[in-house]
């Protein structure tokens, strides 16, 4: 007799999560009733707990130093009071792989800093966690599969060689603003399918997520203000203009698909889970916000540093030079080319990332009681991990502040500690775009060296600013010379 196979339950219904306040006041004080709820619980990690401004204020202008500092008295974990509440950071390869690898399970992203980006971005992959989190991911990744990554380079050779032809020798260019307007117009097209000289929907869009990025990029106190003219009433008038821009595109490409459209925007309108069901419009808008934000932001910083630090090291830039014009003979690269017949540049790449890691910190919540290190960690906790601290610790290493590209040969790179480079992420939630970032900076950085090479201006010291992504305080004057 045939044996009847059991029915397939059907996949459970993921709701989203519940929504959080953007109510600054009401934050803080769910901050502090979580504090004395960690408190009656239990004792936080070692360090510095006493209320101090001048320590707030260099967490904001310049943590590095000091993170460091209490890495080498504390060890891979610490806590220190910012603001109004106890922050704990865990740094080291060990600890990077316990938050991103081996217990992920243990924290949110969206009850963690990164809850505030979600009055602009809304829950995307950055503010969501648990199922919902991995249904979204999931349902995504074909839009970031090699040959989708490949589809989109067509787009960034066409933004890329007009914005480097603009470019003339003897010229001061700020070279972080120059890659922001052309990662813009990238990320318009690759991402939204937008034309960015369109005069409608192109352009505004472009302009309304600038000036709605920037709120984040102005200081904490400044961010807590309320009220007509204020940055927050601003970026929530560029808010509206984008999302009516947007649902206006999802709904006319609904009502008249075009399968040859290959942006990202038309394909997660088309992919489906293992149920069959796709995202609703406001799942679309709230993905397509955060690969803008995530994407744009990241690709300039990189690009940015890369520059800075070639300008600093001419025996790193003629060797990269010398891999260009015998792999290239002055021919633009494919993503094959860029992926498997540049080693050079794929070293230089990632020295820069160990460097300047745009997505610098890795905040979270504990979900629940943990132990690290000796050391209990109580649920509510915020935890942070931090890969620019991570990246200069000596023992991982050696030389951290040294520019060093022959670090990461394959086989240096392979034999580095589990946790050790963390640039993206680990585990589960490593960066989806990651693939496109990269080639996206290979790509424009190959184009730009072929023709030009951008010299440092002598006096100026080169700062980092943190908010929101690693980025040089002030822009990153240049001057472009001809190719030597």
């Amino acid at each position: 007799m045939p044996v009847e196979t059991p029915a397939k339950p059907a996949p459970k219904r993921v709701e989203p999560p519940e929504q959080l306040s953007a109510n600054p006041v009401r934050r803080v004080a769910e901050d502090v009733r979580a504090e004395f709820s960690v408190r009656r619980r239990g004792v936080y990690p070692p360090g510095p707990k006493n209320f101090s401004f001048g320590r707030t204020l260099q967490a904001a202008r310049d943590p590095l130093p000091m993170l460091l500092s209490l890495y080498e008295e504390h060890g891979p974990i610490f806590s220190t009071r910012l603001l109004h509440h106890p922050v704990i950071f865990m740094l080291g390869p060990e600890a990077n792989h316990f938050i991103t690898v081996a217990h992920p399970e243990n924290f949110h992203w969206r009850e963690s800093s990164f809850g505030d980006l979600i009055p602009l971005l809304g829950d995307g992959l950055l503010t969501i966690d648990d199922a919902y989190h991995d249904r979204a991911r999931e349902i995504m990744m074909p839009a970031f599969h090699r040959e989708q990554v490949s589809a989109a380079v067509e787009a960034m050779v066409d933004e890329a060689t007009p914005a480097i032809d603009r470019l003339r020798p003897g010229q001061v260019v700020d070279v972080y603003e120059w890659m922001r307007g052309l990662a813009m117009r990238i990320a318009m097209r690759a991402l939204l399918g937008l034309d960015p000289d369109e005069a409608g929907k192109g352009a505004a869009a472009a302009e309304h997520f600038e000036r709605a990025l920037g709120f984040y990029g102005i200081d904490f106190h400044l961010r807590l203000l309320r009220g007509p003219g204020s940055p927050w009433s601003k970026m929530v008038a560029s808010r509206a203009v984008l999302d009516e821009i947007v649902y206006d595109e999802i709904a006319r490409r609904r009502a008249d698909p075009d399968e040859g459209r290959r942006d990202i925007l038309s394909l997660l309108l088309g992919v489906r889970d293992e149920a069959g069901e796709g995202f609703s419009a406001k799942e679309v808008r709230d993905q397509v916000m955060t690969l803008m934000f995530a994407g744009h932001d990241t690709s300039t910083s990189t690009l940015t540093f890369m520059m800075h630090e070639l300008a600093r090291h001419p025996e790193v830039l003629a060797k990269l030079c010398e891999e260009q014009d015998r792999v290239l003979a002055g021919a633009t690269p494919d993503i094959d080319t860029l992926e498997k017949e540049m080693p050079y540049l794929e070293m230089v790449l990632d020295e820069v990332l160990r460097l300047y890691p745009p997505a610098w910190i890795g905040p979270r919540r504990a979900m629940r009681d943990f132990e690290f290190n000796g050391h209990s960690v109580r649920r509510a906790a915020y935890v942070n991990y931090c890969s620019w601290a991570s990246h200069r610790i000596p023992e991982v290493f050696p030389d951290p502040e040294a520019f060093i590209p022959e670090r990461f040969t394959r086989e240096r790179k392979a034999a580095l500690p589990r946790g050790a480079y963390v640039p993206f992420g680990g585990g589960r939630r490593i960066c989806i775009g990651k693939r496109f970032g990269q080639t996206e900076v290979k790509l424009v950085a190959t184009m730009l060296l072929q023709k030009l090479h951008l010299d440092a201006m002598p006096g100026r010291t080169m700062t980092v600013r943190q908010m929101p992504t690693l980025s040089p305080r002030g822009g990153l004057p240049m001057r472009v010379l001809p190719r030597g």
